[in-house]
């Protein structure tokens, strides 16, 4: 009972925060002829309400897909339907067709606020909880820690409840995915995982581990027992649900494939704005956009993406278990982020929050205030500044591997605290350039660059460091404490 009651405590205090930060600023207030993505949320609302399905991701007089046409899957327009049913019977001037466009007034803002917050409460942090209370072999105290630090977490609150966004339904939903996959419930992670696509193509990166587990799982059950019945379960469920979700759009051929070119828009080019991944940062040196063609460029994001995912996917697949799994997770999402083609800057919100799209918003105080609510809750509850140790780590089992071969390699541990400080210092600097100083004149995207290119670093750091633990865990799985 007491680890319950303080589980309400926290999400009572996540919720505060979430509902503080929605009262600033949001993308595109006041800014026309765009607006934001305030208002291209809204404006999904209105033609998922007013147009057939049909016409949903197809041009036309009433649809001008340069106007935020809808570029997302399925299930999220039928989120931004329901939404517009519950909007038509408050104030049908809110989705008028034509007319709506740019609506803003303080009604209308508490009803877009109050669709995520709900939307937050029935999906993503039910899901935090319930994974934070089923984390074994650790203390009640580091449960509840553990669930805190989760849903104070800046970069997900600030482009949710800030910017505007609804990316804790597709992330609730993998999260969802995440605990099926750990604790047996093999076929509500498969529909889980699923809807998780099914709203968010960006999901894509966590439904390849999912695979991998599963099919290594399988496999160890046997193909001609056990592991074929569950194989063929989760098939049926995989492509039941994909059905359900797409069933409008198979009755014609040129629909579906409308709805992929819209989800899939490889016209745009490599990347897209100031993205900190491998493409972007490169560019300061290397301009590859200009240089090759766009297929080559497919091509080579494609070759790059499968070769920095092979490595841990192959390993979970030889060795499945739901510890290497999320660590597969991780890794997989960094791949996808760094090297794959026309990434989206969302796909990294839990690593990362973006801080020039947050200024242009106007939402620097509550990058602040959250930012360090964040942080002095993760100093409290776990060790960052701290001595760590290599079991810690989580390398022990990398560094004796090496030590075979360098006797005197003991100072990994020091090395990635000196870096991890390095980099808090670092990008507290930038953080205050950014926000104290103007840009020269003839760099005016100085400092944007400088925050992808350093961030970029990190990711990478991030991608050998969890690659590493895959690779030498599963080979000394035996050894080892089991640590969920």
């Amino acid at each position: 009972m007491e680890q319950w009651s303080w589980m309400t405590v926290v999400v009572l205090i996540g919720l505060t925060v979430r509902w503080t930060v929605s009262l600033n600023s949001y993308s595109g207030a006041g800014k026309p002829p765009m607006f934001g993505d305030y208002e291209a949320q809204r404006h999904w609302q209105e033609i998922t309400f007013n147009l057939p399905i049909k016409q949903w991701y197809f041009n036309s007089s009433d649809n001008n897909l340069l106007y935020w046409g809808l570029d997302y899957p399925p299930l999220t327009a039928y989120h931004s339907l329901l939404c517009a049913y519950v909007a038509k019977l408050i104030n049908p001037d809110w989705i008028a067709l034509h007319t709506s466009r740019g609506y803003e007034s303080q009604a209308h803002k508490l009803f877009m606020r109050t669709t995520v917050f709900i939307a937050d409460l029935l999906i993503y942090i039910p899901a935090v909880i319930l994974y934070c209370c089923c984390l074994k072999a650790i203390s009640t105290k580091k449960k509840i820690a553990n669930a805190l630090c989760i849903l104070l977490y800046p970069g997900l609150i600030l482009i949710d409840y800030g910017h505007f966004q609804y990316n804790s339904v597709s992330l609730g939903f993998a999260l969802w995915g995440v605990l099926g996959v750990s604790y047996d419930w093999d076929l509500l992670g498969s529909l889980a995982f699923c809807l998780a696509i099914n709203y968010k193509q960006m999901e894509l990166y966590h439904s390849l581990p999912f695979f991998c587990f599963l099919l290594g799982k399988c496999l160890k059950k046997g193909l001609k027992g056990k592991g074929f019945r569950l194989l063929v379960k989760l098939a049926c469920t995989v492509v039941a649900s994909f059905i359900l979700c797409w069933l409008p759009f198979f009755t014609e051929r040129e629909q579906a494939l409308q709805v992929l070119r819209r989800l899939f828009p490889v016209d745009r080019g490599l990347f897209e704005d100031k993205v900190a991944n491998i493409w972007c940062s490169l560019s300061v040196f290397l301009k590859i956009k200009d240089i090759l063609p766009r297929h080559t460029q497919i091509i080579i994001s494609f070759c790059f993406t499968f070769l920095s995912l092979l490595p841990a996917c192959i390993k979970l697949i030889l060795h499945p278990s739901p510890r290497g799994f999320r660590f597969t997770l991780v890794s997989c999402a960094l791949s996808f982020f760094l090297f794959s083609f026309q990434v989206h800057e969302k796909s990294i919100l839990l690593v990362s929050f973006m801080l020039p799209l947050l200024l242009k918003d106007e939402l620097l105080m509550p990058s602040f205030v959250t930012v360090m609510a964040f942080f002095i809750a993760c100093a409290t509850f776990f060790p960052i500044f701290e001595k760590m140790s290599e079991e810690e780590l989580q390398l022990k089992s990398f560094s004796i591997s090496i030590r075979k071969y360098l006797p005197r390699f003991t100072f990994l541990p020091r090395i990635i605290q000196h870096l991890f400080l390095t980099s808090v210092i670092f990008m507290v600097l930038l953080t205050l350039m950014i926000v104290t100083l103007d840009p020269p004149q003839k760099l005016p995207d100085l400092f944007s660059v400088l925050v992808c290119f350093v961030s970029c670093l990190n990711f990478l750091f991030f991608l050998v460091y969890f690659n590493i633990i895959i690779i030498w865990d599963s080979k000394n799985g035996r050894n080892r404490k089991k640590i969920n």
